[in-house]
């Protein structure tokens, strides 16, 4: 999951070299911080969180298919 969301990130930033990702596992849950340069975050984020909300939709339904948890969190 960590490869698909760097994958992700780096297609919608400006700086693609400055994304960074992280994942912690926290009592069973996977929990992936991503880290964009500052003027990406809108892009990141989306306009009222839409496409925050996108990418945990995704990364949510693969973690499901494996019988994991995940949750995301954007620095």
């Amino acid at each position: 999951m960590k490869a698909l969301l760097e994958y992700l990130a780096r297609g919608m930033v400006g700086a693609p070299e400055r994304v960074v990702v992280r994942e912690r596992d926290i009592r069973g849950v996977q929990v992936l911080h991503l880290q964009v340069a500052p003027e990406d975050a809108g892009r990141v984020i989306g306009r009222r969180g839409a496409t925050a909300a996108a990418l945990r939709t995704v990364l949510s339904a693969l973690a499901q298919r494996s019988g994991e948890r995940v949750e995301l969190e954007i620095m």
